[in-house]
């Protein structure tokens, strides 16, 4: 669903990505980890377009996103680490007018469900979004990749600032999404969600991707100490 194929972009002098091989399958979770100034959202923004290469290519389920953004784009959901949405708008309203952006008409009744699948309480999704946590902002994201069919879904630091029950219930949403078949890349510095969601991780440091973890080889080993050893190295 997502590839990158030696995947490079400079600024200037600065190589902020570094030929990234990397693949994201159907029903996936990859949590790429790695400091501040790693490259984690530069990946996302050369997934989503906002970015040009300067080599390599970012596919998404095959399609090349710089020489076709548009139909790349039409097969994404991204849930950026704080929602925009119109805060004079209603949940309901947010969902109805983003969905059709995305080329999806939906019945009320419809939308309702979609919000309710994600977690959001039809009370909730009635009042204006100006109001809504975080955690609230982040299940409209959430309707919306299954409001527009997304087959691919791309987070930058989803559960900052959350509380561990909304991070537990985003957590939860995730992993259901994955079971459908989408395929999930997620930048992040939350090890524990990394650990307890992540069908693989991988550790980006200085542009290069230094290290690729399955669940399986991590499962009984310290997720800290080892991606601590492998900054140092």
């Amino acid at each position: 669903m997502l590839e990158a194929a030696k995947l490079t972009k400079r600024f200037q002098d600065r190589i902020a990505l570094d030929e990234l091989d990397l693949k994201v399958e159907p029903g996936e979770i990859f949590a790429l980890l790695g400091p501040n100034g790693a490259g984690k959202t530069t990946t996302i923004n050369l997934f989503l377009g906002f970015l040009t290469p300067d080599g390599g290519d970012a596919r998404v389920c095959g399609t090349s996103v710089a020489a076709e953004p548009v139909a790349a784009r039409r097969k994404l959901a991204y849930i950026p680490e704080m929602v925009s949405l119109y805060p004079r708008f209603t949940g309901l309203e947010n969902l109805d007018y983003f969905s059709q952006l995305g080329g999806r008409k939906h019945t009320t009744a419809e939308l309702f469900g979609l919000l309710e699948q994600a977690g959001l309480a039809r009370e909730a999704a009635e009042r204006r979004v100006g109001s809504y946590s975080k955690g609230m902002r982040q299940k409209v994201g959430i309707a919306l990749a299954l409001a527009t069919g997304a087959k691919a879904l791309l987070l930058d630091e989803p559960t900052s600032g959350l509380d561990p029950a909304a991070s537990h219930e985003f957590s939860r949403m995730l992993r259901k999404l994955a079971a459908s078949g989408v395929a999930i890349l997620m930048a992040t510095h939350d090890l524990f969600r990394a650990r307890e969601d992540a069908s693989r991780i991988g550790i980006l440091v200085g542009g290069k991707l230094i290290a690729q973890y399955s669940r399986d080889q991590i499962q009984d080993q310290d997720l800290e100490r080892l991606y601590l050893e492998r900054l140092s190295a």
